[in-house]
């Protein structure tokens, strides 16, 4: 049985001491994915594209628009090399989505638990040998995950597994009521138990199943567990 995690304050404002479940009821069980959905890279894989000269300067900072960029130039291996480094040592240059740690604090505070669970390699399929499951912790310590004034989580409830075979199951284990994530493909292979919530920020979802919550503000998250 997972205990309760100790929720902080408004963040930025105040360290509280009373924890989330002041009920003593967990009223969902979240899991978050952490790659483009609590941490947005755009800006970060575009800036170095740039400083390698890979891209010009006029390519739109869109993650997507870098790796179709680099793939029509026939230097996709560049594109690999790339994410081991932007998701290795250059992740502190990376940003939280707006509004995610302000939402994350809501939710706890109404007495909801929250567990992080994400498909991650230990180090990139190519170039310089990064932990990357290092690096992703030391990012979310110093955005205040684990920091009694921040959401102060306690480690166990941050997972990074090797397969997508493992993140599944990693969310049977842990029983989540609701899973947010990026890629569509995960939350079709979740169990029917799970409420998916696709986060798709400024796109349009013309082919996203019906079923499925749909998040494009993290400020939005906590009406859509109501």
């Amino acid at each position: 049985m997972w205990e309760p995690t100790t929720s902080p304050g408004v963040l930025g404002t105040y360290c509280s001491t009373v924890g989330p479940q002041a009920t003593g009821v967990v009223l969902k069980r979240l899991g978050l994915d952490f790659d483009n959905t609590l941490i947005r890279y755009d800006e970060l894989f575009h800036k170095l594209a740039v400083e390698k000269k890979l891209i010009a300067d006029s390519v739109p900072p869109k993650k997507k628009l870098i790796r179709d960029n680099l793939r029509q130039k026939g230097i996709e291996v560049e594109w690999t090399k790339l994410q081991g480094e932007v998701y290795g040592k250059r992740i502190h240059e990376a940003v939280a989505w707006e509004g995610m740690l302000e939402a994350l604090s809501k939710l706890q505070r109404k007495g909801n638990e929250l567990f992080l669970v994400s498909h991650k390699t230990q180090v990139p399929y190519l170039g310089p040998s990064y932990d990357l499951h290092a690096a992703a912790r030391s990012w979310l310590i110093k955005q205040g995950f684990f920091s009694k004034c921040g959401l102060n989580w306690e480690p166990d409830h941050v997972f990074f597994e090797l397969t997508m075979e493992e993140k599944i199951e990693r969310i049977r284990k842990l029983e989540c009521t609701h899973y947010v994530d990026d890629l569509p493909e995960i939350l079709e292979i979740l169990p029917n138990s799970v409420k998916k919530i696709f986060f798709c920020p400024g796109e349009n979802s013309p082919n996203i199943n019906k079923e499925w919550l749909i998040l494009r503000r993290w400020v939005d998250l906590p009406d859509l567990l109501l």
